[in-house]
């Protein structure tokens, strides 16, 4: 990573967040990126508040140390837990979060009903219960809980029979509420889009939230640190960083996004 351009810090407990980082390195192709998973405390799903504020703040830490100019938490249950947590200690830094797309996803749903995948975490935030009663008011949300999902794409098991027989049961059951409109709720969950397609067919519309994060992280970098973006031409790579096992990481981002990135463990001081 070149030291004369700041890189943007991209966060996720695990591999999830690299479907975001495929939309971010779509919309901002010359910035220098570091993706950090915290693979080390996976999965985040059933951490408790305390866990993943400290989780959280460790991280920011870290982008801090590496001068990032910007910081993507691509972790729906991070985001809910502790992006609050995040923005009060780095003031000056511009964090942005995501979160289930249930507005687009009421503007898309012709029976009103709106299925989301997620995590236990997510989905028992009073961040999520906000976003769905201010973002879908006149829809029926039917929520189907999936930690084991995260266990699936982290253990590559992206197309066998365990993977599909999970996606078989939680689709159907969202089906059988009458929902024609699937979010998918963590970022995980794009990795086993295929399966899911396969499962409910070609009509049932399947909406997922890293493209609008990487459009909206966009936006706040273009208008608010336009000094600090990379010079047109520039070739700006990608680190992945891991809490966990960095050698693991690298093989499961080639498997995920056919990319050969680098990648080193996260320092001692934020493990």
């Amino acid at each position: 990573m070149t030291s004369d351009v700041r890189p943007i810090g991209i966060y996720d407990s695990g591999v999830g967040g690299l479907s975001t980082l495929r939309e971010i390195r779509a919309a901002l192709p010359h910035e220098p990126l570091v993706y950090l998973a915290d693979a080390g405390y996976l999965p985040y799903g059933e951490k408790s508040q305390d866990t993943l504020e400290r989780r959280a703040l460790a991280v920011a830490d870290y982008f801090v140390s590496r001068g990032v100019k910007a910081i993507a938490v691509a972790c729906n249950t991070a985001t809910a837990a502790a992006i609050g947590t995040m923005r009060q200690h780095h003031p000056d830094l511009i964090v942005v979060g995501i979160e289930p797309a249930i507005k687009p996803a009421a503007q898309l749903s012709r029976s009103g009903v709106i299925g989301v995948f997620a995590t236990t975490g997510t989905l028992a935030s009073q961040r999520f219960a906000a976003l769905a009663q201010r973002a879908a008011p006149g829809s029926r949300i039917v929520l189907r809980p999936c930690p084991e999902w995260v266990m699936l794409v982290e253990n590559g098991q992206l197309d066998d029979d365990a993977a599909r027989a999970s996606v078989n049961t939680a689709a159907g059951a969202l089906l059988a509420e009458g929902a024609d409109v699937l979010v998918l709720g963590c970022t995980h969950f794009p990795f086993l889009q295929p399966l899911l397609r396969e499962r409910v067919g070609p009509d049932v519309h399947i909406v997922e939230p890293g493209p609008a994060l990487a459009r909206h992280l966009a936006h706040r970098v273009q208008t608010e640190a336009a000094t600090l973006l990379a010079p047109d031409g520039f070739v700006g790579g990608c680190e992945l960083v891991s809490s966990g096992d960095a050698g693991r990481l690298r093989a499961q981002a080639r498997q995920l996004l056919q990319w050969d990135l680098p990648a080193v463990p996260l320092p001692p001081p934020w493990r």
